[in-house]
């Protein structure tokens, strides 16, 4: 006799945990005060105050980020050089006391209100979720354009919908997140790895929308930085998830112009030229490499702590 079940995704609980916000923060001092006081002003609502720690990164700062940082409240931790931001996530990463963590930019763009809705979203049973930008939250319009892209190529290598790869505003389980540390760079490219990374081990990822004020003081991005940057996105996401589905169809178009060029070049000069020899060989190489870089793929994702 059958019978029909409905089955819903068990919420875990997150409230009772001991919590750990991490802020990277580089000659922020104009905008770490008041971000740290507004984040205890919210742990207070929650009550969880008592258990949860504000953790401040000083990414060798030149200015007084850790003193004001360290007067409104927060624990410091300092590099005596700078690192680079992803540097300082995997500082704090390391040494946070919580079973959740919470990361957020110092300069003012995330607004602490919206804490409470990432914990409950994760409470649903994800190991990740990401504040995801909403239209008019992005710094300049190209910036914003890069990111559109980023997503729309990050969703095509999934299989799922990613609405911000790029949001540095994310909570993430301490364990899950600590398993990845090995892959993040120490530059400004840690959201987009992380979250590939959980994607490709099977970790559950969710988004709530969140708007993103202009930070307070000078941004550390510059525009052929972000150049550079935006290649090297693109280059990562590939590699991180599937370098199969990038290699695969550059291969197979390869293989199309090889086979188009041979038939004209054989209706009208009846012979097989080096042009299609070196496309069709093109491809076979190409496929192969695709081959060779998905088993390097599954290889990082083994036993990677």
């Amino acid at each position: 006799m059958g019978s029909s079940r409905t089955f819903q995704k068990r919420a875990i609980p997150v409230i009772h945990m001991h919590l750990s916000i991490i802020l990277p923060a580089k000659n922020e001092a104009a905008a770490i005060g008041a971000t740290v006081e507004k984040i205890h002003v919210q742990l207070a609502r929650m009550n969880l105050e008592a258990s949860a720690e504000v953790l401040v990164v000083n990414d060798g700062s030149t200015d007084d980020t850790a003193a004001v940082a360290q007067a409104a409240g927060a624990r410091g931790v300092h590099h005596p050089y700078s690192k680079g931001n992803g540097a300082a996530i995997k500082t704090g990463a390391r040494i946070a006391e919580g079973d959740v963590i919470v990361f957020m930019d110092a300069d003012g763009q995330h607004d602490p209100a919206d804490i409470p809705r990432l914990l409950d979203k994760l409470a649903q049973g994800y190991d990740m979720v990401v504040g995801a930008r909403q239209r008019g939250s992005q710094a300049s319009v190209g910036r914003g354009l890069a990111n559109r892209f980023y997503n729309w190529f990050a969703s095509y290598m999934t299989g799922h919908k990613i609405e911000d790869l790029t949001s540095g505003f994310r909570a993430v389980r301490a364990d899950k997140f600590r398993e990845f540390l090995y892959l993040l760079p120490n530059g400004f490219s840690y959201p987009t790895t992380s979250t590939m990374a959980f994607f490709r081990a099977g970790y559950s990822v969710a988004y709530i929308p969140i708007h993103a004020a202009k930070r307070i003081g000078k941004s550390h991005i510059r525009l052929l930085r972000d150049g550079t940057r935006f290649l090297l996105i693109i280059f990562k996401i590939g590699t991180l998830f599937s370098p199969l589905k990038i290699f695969a169809p550059v291969a197979l178009l390869m293989f199309l112009l090889a086979t188009g060029w041979y038939g004209w070049t054989f209706i009208t000069m009846h012979k097989f030229t080096n042009m299609s020899a070196l496309l069709y060989t093109g491809s076979v190489i190409t496929f192969m490499m695709g081959l060779i870089s998905e088993q390097i793929t599954a290889l990082m994702y083994k036993d990677g702590s």
